[in-house]
């Protein structure tokens, strides 16, 4: 295939097909996705459909024949690229056409401008010899070329006509007419008839045709450079796939070919070697580079039991793994697979070129013989209006409007997948820019997905480690998740947990054990209560708690309070400020989750998103109705989610987006998978989106304009009033170019990167990786009255404290320390200072004063 309405015709062979479903041509990738029916078609039918056609074609996964047909090696299973090779072979044939076309040029236009030529080819008495010289001269170029006229008149044939066909027809009227001339050079010196010589001598449109030919091999070449450069993130995938595995095989290290990689085999992972395959860790612990996957650079410990994605680099360690997916399975192929499969796909906007281009090449054959008749009806000289006739035939370009779409589909999809973006087809990339409401699942896509300890609030003397290790040391025999999160918190603090015994569980309530002889008891308020434990002094810091939707734990030792420790789903750092970002697009953004209404309200309040758009206590089957209300209301709904309860709202929404660290039913229902699982990817995809389909519409309308202006400019239709006549040769330069700057504008994507209109969300703080001792937390006793105890909400991390200290530490005669995990500030002031200004200084910074305490 050569050009759209190759294409064209390859897809409307194969859809005529009894059994054919859907049908998508790539002329790009010079390959065909078809969906069929089974029973009633088989390949054969479909590969004779597309010979019959005037094509070839072959199954995709018949490596061999792919080697066969394109010349080139395989990498992970793939064919080399076409465009590449293809950009090889018109090298070639641009080289040696220039070498013939320099000496057809100087012969047929050097007279013109003094230059001297052999005495054989000079004056009228060689005219036959001159114009001899120039059809071999041509006769080569044509040689070289003879892809143009082989497939351009099999498609006439076919009655298929193509660009080819344009080029053929063009370049074959000049030659014709060329020898046509040098017929009546011979009869006119037989006839000693030097008028008739003189006519024709200068006259023979050689030069043209071989011009017309050199040029379009120009524009070819350029062409398919710049094609192969829109498949480099699927190249660049290709190669990161490792080529060969250390296997286990009888107590011996031996080395494979990654394909003969099986299922269950134990393979060796070293340092700065590459995991072959997906698989389990079974031995040792590495530090994993994962970046070529999910484009975090910061490396992941893996130990015994966490699995290992292929194609990702251990950067310290040695492990082995058994292997879990192998070859096509292999999170890598997979991902080489979408980003294949969303190349080929047609986006919805196409589909006007491709109507056009299903008409054009017979329309413009149709306005060439007419030009020609009409000039030549008004009196003209037959070479003038030959001349118009192939200006019009090789100015023509259906190849912009073909390259207009695709082009910046395979980039964008490219560039895509090189920052975590899988979009799963064209039309995904289509819809996403007219997305006005996304639709946010809470947990997990905008909260990490799991408990976390978020404050520590012992009582009166009791120490914070002494509290963790009390709750640690009992929530341990605990399967709750809560009770994980107490525990993985002590694990980071290094504590050592104390062994505990005779535990017992109260549902609804909390739990107990013995532990050094004394009761230890962990619950809610009601366990307190019932217990007979004085909350009292804890009930202003738990009521807090609550309001902000996080869960008080209480902790008593003996029925005395160790205090309580508060726990919540905490918000991912950059989840603010991928919803700010949404707004700033224009997007409304709607909270949606099962929880109760007060957690999401909280959640909803600290990330900006107005309570009337928090849709809270929705069971799995009703967050698929909720998109389907939205989108009864004229919106384009975006729903991103990661859990299987997702999927039936995924599948439902205009576009669905995956959470990539999520669930494989809800990836699979998704259009569009973030990798990294940061929302702000989201973003990313959104602006991608809105630059692709910008990059279409501007490569279309170049296209159309192009060819309205450039059609009538060839046909003469200036001529009468202003005298412009568009030599052929012009013609075929303008035509070689104007695919050129498609191509060449569809390339600028590659450069893409997202603007934000914030750096950080509100109430977020700068990141720096300078990090400071925690500190103790404890209810004081009543303070000075130079003291101030102020309560803080919002500080998410040692960042935002510094923030906040900074602020207070500005107004003169103050001293404070502020703690982010306790959300306190401790203020001694020498001189009196106004709450007011206190509070200004905090929120200033982007936080909320809850209270403060004198």
């Amino acid at each position: 295939m050569t050009c759209s309405s190759c294409s064209s015709h390859v897809e409307k062979a194969v859809n005529k097909l009894n059994g054919i479903k859907t049908v998508t041509v790539n002329l790009l990738q010079n390959f065909m996705v078809v969906e069929y029916d089974e029973n009633i078609l088989g390949e054969a039918d479909i590969i004779k459909a597309v010979v019959d056609a005037g094509y070839g074609a072959f199954p995709a996964d018949d490596k061999a024949k792919a080697k066969q047909m394109t010349g080139g090696e395989t990498a992970g299973g793939q064919a080399v690229s076409p465009a590449v090779l293809e950009a090889a072979q018109m090298k070639t044939r641009l080289i040696w056409s220039i070498v013939f076309l320099i000496p057809l040029m100087y012969i047929a236009m050097g007279s013109m401008i003094g230059l001297p030529l052999p005495s054989f080819l000079s004056d009228h008495e060689n005219a036959v010899a001159f114009g001899m010289a120039q059809l071999l001269l041509t006769l080569a170029i044509v040689y070289l070329n003879r892809n143009y006229f082989i497939n351009g008149f099999k498609s006439l044939i076919k009655r298929a006509p193509t660009m080819d066909a344009l080029i053929a027809i063009g370049s074959s009227a000049a030659i014709i007419y060329g020898i046509y001339a040098i017929v009546r050079i011979g009869y006119g010196l037989a006839v000693q008839d030097f008028v008739l010589v003189e006519q024709y001598h200068m006259d023979m449109y050689f030069e043209s045709a071989g011009t017309i030919l050199t040029l379009i091999t120009v524009g070819k070449y350029l062409e398919s450079r710049s094609k192969g450069k829109t498949s480099d993130a699927i190249t660049r995938l290709l190669d990161l796939a490792p080529k060969t595995a250390l296997i286990e095989k009888d107590g011996a290290e031996v080395e494979i070919p990654v394909a003969d990689v099986a299922v269950g085999d134990i393979l060796i992972v070293k340092t700065g070697n590459s995991i072959p395959v997906d698989g389990r860790i079974i031995e040792g612990t590495a530090a994993v580079d994962e970046s070529a996957i999910t484009g975090e650079s910061i490396p992941v410990e893996k130990t015994v039991g966490d699995t290992v994605t292929g194609a990702t680099v251990n950067r310290s360690g040695f492990i082995k793994m058994t292997a879990v997916r192998v070859g096509e399975d292999t999170t890598l192929a997979q991902i080489i697979r979408l980003v294949e499969e969303a190349s080929a796909s047609k986006a919805p906007i196409s589909k006007l070129a491709d109507r056009v281009s299903a008409v054009f090449v017979p329309a413009v054959i149709s306005i060439a013989v007419l030009a020609t008749i009409v000039w030549l009806l008004l009196g003209h000289p037959f070479d003038f209006a030959l001349s118009i006739g192939i200006a019009v035939l090789v100015i023509s370009c259906p190849c912009a409007l073909g390259l207009a779409t695709p082009t910046a589909i395979m980039v964008g999809t490219g560039k895509g997948a090189e920052n975590g973006i899988l979009f799963r087809n064209a039309e995904s990339i289509e819809t996403a820019h007219t997305a006005d409401v996304v639709i946010l699942d809470k947990t997990g896509t905008v909260t990490v997905g799991k408990p976390s300890v978020t404050n520590i609030y012992p009582t009166g003397a009791t120490a914070k480690e002494e509290l963790m290790t009390y709750a640690a040391s009992v929530e341990k025999l605990s399967e709750h998740p809560l009770a994980m999160a107490i525990v993985e918190k002590a694990a980071a603090m290094n504590l050592n947990l104390m062994p505990a015994a005779d535990f017992k569980q109260t549902a609804g309530h909390g739990i107990e054990a013995m532990i050094q002889n004394s009761r230890i008891m962990a619950g809610n308020a009601k366990m307190m209560t019932a217990e007979g434990v004085d909350i009292q002094n804890l009930a202003t810091i738990s009521d807090e708690i609550a309001k902000n939707g996080q869960t008080p734990l209480y902790f008593a030792k003996n029925k005395e309070l160790l205090g309580v420790i508060s726990i919540a789903d905490t918000i991912k750092p950059t989840s603010g400020r991928a919803i700010a970002e949404f707004k700033n697009m224009g997007i409304d953004v709607i909270l949606l989750t099962g929880d109760n209404e007060r957690t999401a309200k909280a959640i909803a309040k600290q990330l900006d998103i107005d309570a009337d758009n928090v849709i809270a206590g929705v069971l799995p089957e009703g967050k698929e109705q909720v998109v389907r209300d939205w989108q009864q209301k004229g919106k384009k709904v975006a729903m991103i989610g990661d859990g299987i309860n997702d999927a039936p709202a995924l599948a439902r929404a205009d576009v669905g987006i995956a959470i990539g660290a999520g669930t494989d039913v809800a990836i699979e229902s998704a259009d569009i998978v973030l990798m990294k699982s940061d929302l702000m990817d989201a973003v990313t995809a959104f602006k991608l989106s809105r630059a692709t389909i910008r990059n279409i519409k501007q490569n279309l309308f170049w296209a159309f304009f192009y060819n309205i202006l450039g059609i009538p400019l060839a046909a003469g239709l200036f001529y009468p009033m202003l005298g412009w006549k568009l030599n052929p040769m012009f013609a075929a330069a303008a035509m070689s170019l104007s695919s050129l700057f498609v191509v060449t504008n569809a390339l600028r994507l590659r450069f893409f990167k997202p603007k934000f209109s914030t750096e950080e969300p509100p109430g977020a703080c700068p990141i720096d990786f300078e990090e400071t001792e925690s500190k103790e937390t404890k209810i004081e006793k009543p303070m000075t009255s130079k003291s101030v105890l102020m309560k803080i909400d919002g500080m998410t991390c040692i960042n935002c404290q510094k923030h906040v200290e900074k602020a207070l530490n500005a107004i003169p005669d103050i001293s404070a320390k502020v703690d982010w995990e306790a959300g306190t500030a401790q203020i001694v002031m020498e001189n009196d200072v106004d709450d007011e200004t206190l509070k200004q200084a905090v929120e200033k910074e982007g936080y909320t004063v809850v209270s403060i305490q004198r």
